[in-house]
């Protein structure tokens, strides 16, 4: 193909996937299954959360001004009014000089602003003495202070945390709209390809990059679809290709990228749809082939399992993204210091592996195509294509394997 070495930037792959990527449609979820999906729409409160004014410690409802100068030394005196049970009032007011229990999460009756904690008081018959002042509305949440009703409690596009679950039941979302989990049909090629269930004969390899993309995909809240194996053979590619592209809402295809005698990807996809990018800026990763059949995306990947993976954490995770609309990125990072000189070309982003341990991040260089990196590895840092390299001792990055 005529288009491979006309590189373009990293920056141009990523604009060009997000022109390709088809958003897919919504569904609807239970609470219970909504945990690391997309909200496709804002959720928003159903009610005044709380609904009350309400105790955050155990503790004595007080005037926050009747506390003014208390101290272990002249601690002030208030006289007892009784106790508050959780889910009721007392219906009996905090009048100047009074107090009365409360529990955390009880309701504040009606007169404070203020609880001092039980552990700064001491009872004594019908009186309480407090060893330390509050200020107004110090361990209170007050009526609607974290949401009101009507309010925007999770927005559009983002992934569900635990802690979001916990949100949206508090906001009454028993039913969640999300983003349709994108379908990503997954194609290894080579003749020197075998399962990952059978023992290589000398000249085969392990079919390593269905796994490494699939997990890659299931992480970024994707479903994976399995195509196999596929020859080098053109016919057996466009069958392949023509079935996935039709089946699924992506294709991601490893190996055959290269240019030499045996690349068809670039060719087969030239001739069901359109290449857009064939070569890219990028160390390792630079023969992938950006395309699509029809409407569909597809993606070449270099054949080397690590070489895919740069590809999927610089490229795929913004095809994934345009098809989901998340709006904050999955991938893991750390702040570290560089331990030794990196090396880079100008005009190339390059992707380096490093080892993290005490804060310092050491280069792991090996020869092109070993996987003891991967292992051996913390993840990567970003150099990017105006530098010619980064100096010992320089902050960096680290993108998380």
């Amino acid at each position: 193909m005529s288009l491979f070495l006309q590189l373009v930037s990293v920056s141009k792959a990523v604009e060009e996937v997000g022109k390709i990527a088809v958003r897919c449609g919504n569904e609807s979820v239970s609470l219970e299954d909504a945990l690391h999906r997309i909200l496709a729409q804002d959720v928003h409160a159903d009610v005044d959360i709380p609904g009350f004014t309400r105790s955050v410690v155990d503790g004595f409802a007080v005037r926050a001004a009747d506390t003014t100068g208390s101290g272990d030394s002249i601690p002030s005196i208030l006289a007892f009014r009784g106790r508050i049970a959780m889910g009721s009032s007392s219906g009996i007011p905090v009048r100047p000089g009074e107090c009365i229990y409360v529990p955390t999460g009880g309701i504040l009756p009606e007169g404070a602003d203020a609880v001092v904690m039980i552990e700064n008081v001491e009872q004594l018959g019908g009186e309480v003495l407090v060893r330390r002042a509050v200020a107004y509305g110090e361990n209170v949440l007050f009526f609607n202070e974290d949401f009101a009703r009507g309010d925007a409690v999770c927005p559009e596009g983002k992934r569900l945390s635990p802690r979001d679950i916990g949100v949206l039941a508090a906001a009454g979302c028993t039913t969640v709209p999300v983003v349709r989990m994108p379908k990503i049909g997954i194609i290894s090629t080579g003749n020197e390809l075998v399962p990952v269930s059978k023992k290589p004969l000398p000249g085969q390899v392990r079919d390593v990059n269905s796994y490494v993309v699939a997990s890659f995909v299931q992480a970024e809240g994707g479903i994976p679809l399995l195509f196999g194996i596929i020859r080098d053979d053109r016919n057996a590619l466009r069958s392949a290709i023509s079935r996935a592209a039709a089946e699924c809402d992506a294709v991601l295809i490893s190996g055959g990228s290269s240019k030499d005698d045996r690349d068809m990807v670039a060719a087969v996809i030239g001739e069901q749809g359109e290449v857009l990018v064939h070569g890219i800026a990028i160390s390792p990763g630079k023969p992938t082939i950006i395309g699509r059949c029809g409407t569909t995306p597809v993606v070449g990947l270099p054949g080397h399992p690590a070489s895919a993976y740069i590809v999927l954490i610089a490229i795929i995770r913004h095809l994934l993204a345009g098809m989901t609309g998340e709006t904050e990125s999955n991938i893991r990072v750390m702040q570290a210091t560089l331990g030794q000189n990196v090396p880079s070309s100008k005009g190339r982003e390059d992707y380096v592996r490093v080892a993290v341990r005490d804060g310092i991040a050491t280069p792991v260089f090996g020869k092109s195509g070993l996987l003891n990196t991967l292992v051996q590895s913390t993840g990567v840092v970003r150099v990017p294509a105006d530098s010619e390299g980064l100096e010992t001792g320089t902050p960096v990055e680290v993108i998380l394997w």
